[in-house]
């Protein structure tokens, strides 16, 4: 697969809740935790399921730093 994004998180599922249209994701990355909301119609097509390795793939026009004090 290629992709232009080049912010990859990869990690490992922990939650997959298809509701409706929408599907909420969660990914353990590393010691982080990341919350993905994609299409229930992608979720059923990538056959999310806990403890797949998958990885979220970042491309926004703005992204915050914060530094912690």
């Amino acid at each position: 697969m290629k992709t232009s994004a080049r912010n990859r998180l990869p990690g490992t599922v922990t939650e997959v809740r298809i509701e409706g249209l929408m599907a909420q994701i969660g990914l353990k990355v590393g010691d982080n935790h990341v919350v993905a909301l994609i299409s229930a119609e992608a979720a059923r097509e990538l056959d999310l399921k806990v403890g797949d390795r998958a990885a979220a793939l970042v491309k926004a026009t703005s992204v915050m730093v914060v530094k912690e004090p």
